[in-house]
């Protein structure tokens, strides 16, 4: 990969920041913030007439080696596999060049050939010492959702420096959830070499019978926290019969499981395990997380109901809105494309003002995938086009992140499972992956345009 770079090929690209006005969805209010839009962090040069070497150090590879190397507090039965949710804030991000004859255009905001795919991959990215894993786990009958916010431990991380090198065996963790707050006290774990702490929503009495060894030892030392007031929500909440003809988004608001809004924390990180001292000074002091890939299928919808005679036929219909524009959910931009200067629209045209829109979706491509085992998609963006994935058959680790400061979060790699029936959607700009994990083809379906 060296042979690739020298350091007067590689672009900056911090002059580009544009300011926006993004809007940040909290599930206590909206507001609205200035965002610094940067497109990345720098790209590579690549030579003419030469291929990056994808097969040596694969970010794709190294992303997915993070989350195995993630552990929970409680045993591995303990934690619905199919529902967690990893959130990994990113810190700097490189990508690759375009091909010849454009090699030396490494602005991405000047990158308007719509076929060269070298240029949308990422070459590299470094993961900042915050990580968020959120999901479903069941004790003693009850399904109750987790989250699990951690702490990278050392010398060199941000928190440790600014403390003067060392740190003890608990940091402070302050987290604003929604309209609760509180400081917590997270301890060193020496499994993950990490200061973790992992709230649960349920309340502490009788807990203790209905753990493992493993989930006891947590909570002896304070790393399993039944906490929920940060982290409510049952299992129960959005089943079929409850949200019948209701928009579903405002059904429980408030869910640290909601299959449909995002969810937004605000974590500050501090060498005293009361919340004072020295505070990890990333972000002015505070990381803005935010789990929110757009996944909808058979248990995440805007709505659910039944039809009868549907369109003038016969019984029944079933039905699940998944992304809508149309009836109770106009208006709800789920659907719009959000147009900046460098964008290209549905006709080629760029220069666009800050709050152009276009509807969504505008589609000039659909195929099918065929996903051999243990094959993915690589890490990769496109500057205009949004896409859609659909998995037919099997399973897929999905991953959708940042290139560009959004304004909504710290930029962040997400990653979650997208099983058979499910769809992710990606918008303009966003970094997107896709693992085949199984010892079986996966198949999907994907759509997308403007790029």
């Amino acid at each position: 990969m060296g042979s690739l770079r020298s350091s007067a090929q590689v672009h900056d690209l911090g002059h580009l920041a544009t300011e926006c006005l993004a809007p940040i969805r909290n599930h206590s209010s909206e507001r609205e913030t200035v965002a610094q839009l940067v497109h990345t962090d720098s790209v590579i040069r690549v030579d003419p007439g030469t291929t990056p070497a994808y097969d040596v150090d694969n970010p794709l590879q190294r992303l997915l080696a993070v989350v195995e190397d993630v552990r929970l507090s409680a045993a591995r039965e303990v934690y619905d596999p199919c529902s967690i949710q990893y959130l990994f804030p990113l810190t700097w991000l490189q990508l690759y060049g375009p091909s010849a004859p454009n090699s030396d255009q490494l602005d991405p905001a000047q990158q308007d050939v719509k076929t060269d795919f070298q240029k949308q991959n990422v070459h590299d990215f470094h993961l900042g010492d915050t990580r968020a894993v959120r999901g479903w786990a069941v004790v003693g009958g009850q399904r109750l959702p987790f989250l699990q916010l951690s702490y990278r431990a050392g010398p060199d991380s941000a928190l440790a420096q600014a403390a003067g090198g060392t740190l003890g065996g608990a940091i402070g963790c302050t987290v604003h959830i929604g309209g609760a707050s509180a400081t917590l006290r997270a301890p060193y774990d020496e499994e993950s070499a990490r200061y973790v702490v992992e709230l649960w929503g349920r309340s502490g009495d009788g807990l203790r019978p209905q753990v493992d060894a493993r989930g006891g030892a947590a909570l002896d030392a304070g790393v399993v926290q039944p906490r929920p007031d940060l982290v409510p929500g049952g299992a129960g909440d959005f089943a079929r019969q409850a949200v019948d003809g209701q928009d579903i988004r405002g059904v429980s608001p408030q869910h640290a499981m909601h299959p449909v809004l995002p969810l937004y924390l605000d974590v500050r990180w501090s060498a005293g395990a009361d919340g004072g001292g020295a505070a990890d000074p990333t972000g002015g002091g505070t990381t803005r997380l935010g789990f929110e890939m757009q996944l909808r299928g058979w248990n995440n919808y805007l709505g659910v109901g039944t039809s009868l005679n549907p369109h003038g036929g016969v019984g029944t219909l079933e039905y699940r809105n998944l992304f809508s524009l149309y009836g109770r959910y106009e208006g709800s931009q789920e659907l719009i494309r959000r147009l900046e200067p460098w964008n290209l629209d549905g006709f080629g045209h760029k220069g666009h003002t800050s709050g152009d829109v276009e509807p969504f979706f505008a589609v000039q491509y659909m195929d099918l995938h065929v996903l051999e085992p243990a094959c993915g998609i690589g890490l990769h963006r496109h500057r205009d086009n949004q896409e859609v994935f659909m998995m037919l058959d099997g399973d897929g680790i999905m991953v959708v992140g940042d290139w560009a400061d959004s304004g909504t979060r710290q930029r962040s790699l997400e990653v979650r499972s997208l099983h058979a029936g499910e769809l992710a959607m990606l918008r303009g700009g966003n970094l997107h992956a896709l693992m085949n994990p199984g010892d079986r083809r996966a198949s999907l379906f994907m759509c997308g345009g403007y790029d």
